[in-house]
């Protein structure tokens, strides 16, 4: 069995499930003898939104930071990319930690953010089998049991943790798709699109404004202007053309050819 397939059924059937108004304790501070092990030797995979906010902290494009601090393996039967923090040194740290912690931590990844609150959503979810939180408790950490009593919902308002959702709730439905069911498997031009518009979006909008696709497809001119100055806006863009381009959607309009 697969390590995600055995980790997925270990939280299926050891971890309690939490609604939003369950609780837990916990606490994160430099005081605690673990503080930044969590940030050491682990996979932190990062969604779209965390890249633009990352390359916004860091002052720099898209492109540059994939390039920096980022790797994007590609093992076999995986469906799509997906882009992950590249650790550093002998010690594996995250390349953002520094001697008082996170040095991005206004702008930390949603991983980040969760921890410790892990959480489980079926694809088709039912009644009886919907979306739940749970804990992680991993020896490295000590804080369970630590500071005051939380819920899972003023845990992750504390967090931040809305509008991460808020943004990622297209390319979530976007690697849900039932396209992924089936056996067909990216070409390699459609790889590159589809790792080009979901993080390296100064890439992709060079692709709009660069070549003649403004041209080719209807783009009413407030988009256009949205998506020219806005990353946000860009994203969602960036979703409806990957559904139109590899899903074959009618998420876009072609204009039509002059007689």
């Amino acid at each position: 069995m697969p390590a995600e397939a055995t980790i997925e059924q270990t939280i299926l059937k050891e971890c309690p499930r939490m609604s939003r108004d369950d609780c837990f304790t916990f606490r994160c501070s430099p005081e605690l003898d673990c503080f930044t092990h969590c940030c050491r030797d682990v996979n932190i995979i990062l969604t779209p939104y965390d890249v633009i906010r990352l390359k916004h902290a860091l002052g720099i494009d898209s492109s540059e930071l994939l390039e920096r601090y980022t790797l994007a393996p590609r093992a076999g039967g995986q469906k799509f990319p997906m882009v992950i923090l590249e650790m550093d040194g002998e010690n594996k740290a995250c390349p953002f930690l520094g001697e008082q912690g996170c040095g991005v931590y206004q702008h930390r990844p949603w991983a980040c953010r969760m921890y410790p609150l892990g959480v489980a959503e079926p694809k088709n979810p039912t009644p009886n089998d919907n979306t739940f939180h749970f804990v992680l408790h991993e020896d490295l950490c000590h804080g369970h049991g630590e500071g005051l009593e939380i819920s899972v919902r003023n845990w992750l308002a504390n967090q931040g943790i809305d509008e991460y959702e808020a943004m990622g709730a297209a390319f979530r439905d976007l690697t849900l798709h039932d396209f992924w069911d089936s056996d067909k498997e990216l070409t390699h031009a459609q790889w590159d699109m589809f790792y080009m518009a979901c993080y390296d979006l100064d890439r992709f909008r060079r692709f709009i404004f660069e070549t003649r696709f403004l041209e080719m497809f209807e783009v009413d001119e407030a988009r256009v202007e949205a998506i020219r100055n806005d990353d946000d806006d860009l994203l969602e863009f960036a979703m409806q053309w990957l559904r139109f381009s590899i899903f074959h959607e009618r998420s876009m309009r072609m204009r039509r050819a002059e007689k």
